[in-house]
C-alpha cells in the first residue's frame, strides 16, 4: 500500500519516498506520494520524479491499477528511464495546475448545495468542472443561484475532513449526492468533506482550505443531457 500523503495535506507540492515496484508498462510505485490519482471526476497529478542521481522523469498522470484504490501508479509521459526498486526519489506535483483542481472541486461541492438535485456525474477541470443533475427543469433566477453561490465562497468557510466508518456510511445514505458513483468505500473507513455549516458529503479528492481560496465564480452553459438530465457548468469568473 502507498501512503497518500494529499489526504492529510493537499498543499504538500513534494515528497522523498522509496520505489517499491515498477510495472511491466514503466509505471512507478512509491511507497508515499502526493500525486493524487485519477478518481471521483478529478484527473490524476502531473509532475516529475527524480532520481537519486539528479535525472527526472516527467510524469503524465497517476492512476489506480485496476481500480485498486490502495495504490497508485505514476505514469511516465513517453519511455524513460527506470528507477531501481528500494530507490529514494522525490516526487513533486505541478502545483499550479493542483491548486486550480483544488479550488474548483471544492466549488463543484457548494454547486451541489445551490442546485439541491440528486447528481448523476461530474468532472473537474483546471479552467471549468461540470456537475450533471437529475433535474427536470432548469431553475428560472440562474442569476439569483450565482449569486448565492459566491455568497457561499466569500462566507469564509473552513473547509475539513473526518473520519466514519463503512457502517456508518451506510446507515446515513442522505450523506450520498451521487446517484451513479459510489462513495470511496471498501477500506474500514469514509473521507467526509465538511464546509463549514454548508455542506458534508464523502469524498476522496483535493480541496483547498477555506472557501475564500476559491475566487469568484461564474454558472457556464446548462445542457439538456436526457430526459431529466441537465449538466451544470461552472467557471472562474477572474
Amino acid at each position: 500500500m502507498t501512503e497518500f500523503l494529499f489526504r492529510d495535506d493537499s498543499y504538500l507540492p513534494s515528497t522523498e519516498a522509496r520505489v517499491v515496484e515498477v510495472t511491466a508498462d514503466g509505471g512507478i510505485v512509491l511507497d508515499r506520494t502526493v500525486f493524487y490519482a485519477a478518481s471521483g471526476g478529478q484527473p490524476g497529478d502531473h509532475g516529475s520524479i527524480m532520481q537519486a542521481d539528479g535525472s527526472v522523469i516527467a510524469i503524465a498522470t497517476a492512476v489506480h491499477p485496476e481500480g485498486d484504490k490502495t495504490r497508485i501508479v505514476h505514469m511516465p509521459v513517453e519511455a524513460q528511464g527506470s528507477p531501481t526498486v528500494g530507490e529514494l526519489v522525490t516526487a513533486t506535483i505541478d502545483w499550479d495546475r493542483r491548486y486550480r483542481l483544488m479550488r474548483m472541486h471544492t466549488a463543484l461541492h457548494l454547486l451541489s448545495v445551490v442546485f439541491p438535485f440528486p447528481v448523476t456525474g461530474g468532472s473537474v477541470g483546471e479552467d471549468k468542472g461540470r456537475l450533471d443533475f437529475d433535474m427536470p427543469e432548469v431553475p428560472g433566477d440562474l442569476a439569483g443561484l450565482e449569486a448565492k453561490l459566491n455568497e457561499m465562497v466569500a462566507g469564509d468557510h473552513a473547509v475539513t475532513q473526518e473520519w466514519i466508518t463503512d457502517a456508518e456510511m451506510a446507515a446515513n445514505p442522505d450523506l450520498i449526492k451521487t446517484m451513479n458513483v459510489k462513495p470511496p468505500m471498501g477500506q474500514g473507513r469514509v473521507r467526509l468533506i465538511r464546509i463549514g455549516d454548508v455542506d458534508l458529503q464523502p469524498c476522496g479528492g483535493t480541496h483547498v482550505r477555506n472557501t475564500q481560496e476559491i475566487g469568484r465564480l461564474a454558472l457556464g452553459k446548462i445542457e439538456k443531457k436526457g430526459k431529466q438530465n441537465r449538466r451544470v457548468s461552472l467557471v472562474f469568473a477572474n
